[in-house]
């Protein structure tokens, strides 16, 4: 059993809040366990230069950790991102406009900042699929302004982490199982099982085929019950 009594094939509880706060066009927190991800969604009526007279749309992120995020005081990114941030801020953007429609949005960009409030393993995860709802509750908005004439969204999408913990695979792991962790993997799919983006490394000891289809097979799981979460924030169950 783990620390939170959780079985080896078990979620942490999660809670969405949406419109949590009261100026970006729209806003979710995300609670996974003892992580927490501010999620908020802005509007800017313009796109970078590449797609300027396309017709098409953009959507881009913007990662960071809160100083009080962790126990020990994380510097504000204040000259830049590291390259974690970096990375991270990149992969949300990426698996959100893969699960996107850009030419429907127009001549805009949605951007999707992502602050972690408190880090307790799986903040990209937790990060990816807050975003989501944001985005899609900042759409939901933008129909009903008459902004969007349809929706751009094409399917839900969500992330969780497995890893293998001695002969054991975990699902949705906690900093502490993230640390022990031999082998680990962010999975990123959406709801009809299609891959966004998958991450999975060596930490400690090489694995086969086989670890990683029992580990797809663990975040499958995890997924299904992630965008059941997603949909109920959203009142869409």
């Amino acid at each position: 059993m783990r620390k939170e009594g959780r079985a080896f094939d078990e979620i942490r509880q999660i809670k969405m809040v949406t419109d949590f706060l009261k100026n970006p066009l729209s806003s979710v927190l995300i609670e996974m366990g003892d992580t927490a991800v501010l999620c908020t969604v802005s509007l800017e009526e313009k796109v970078p230069s590449f797609l300027k007279g396309t017709g098409t749309g953009w959507i881009t992120s913007e990662y960071a950790f809160l100083p009080g995020a962790t126990p020990e005081r994380t510097p504000r990114e204040t000259m830049g991102r590291k390259g974690r941030s970096q990375e991270i801020q990149r992969l949300i953007g990426r698996v959100l406009r893969s699960v996107t429609d850009l030419t429907k949005l127009g001549e805009r960009t949605l951007w999707v900042d992502c602050d972690v409030l408190n880090a307790d393993g799986g903040t990209r995860c937790a990060s990816v699929t807050g975003a989501f709802v944001a985005m899609k509750r900042a759409v939901q908005k933008l129909i009903e302004r008459g902004i969007l004439q349809e929706d751009p969204v094409l399917e839900y999408v969500a992330g969780v982490s497995v890893g293998k913990i001695g002969p054991t695979f975990y699902l949705d792991l906690n900093y502490e199982e993230d640390l022990l962790a031999e082998v680990d993997a962010n999975f990123f799919l959406t709801e009809s099982g299609k891959i966004a983006e998958i991450q999975a490394g060596a930490e400690k000891g090489l694995f086969a085929w086989e670890d990683f289809l029992e580990m797809k097979n663990l975040a499958e799981k995890g997924i299904y019950q992630l965008i059941q979460k997603q949909k109920e924030a959203l009142r869409e169950g």
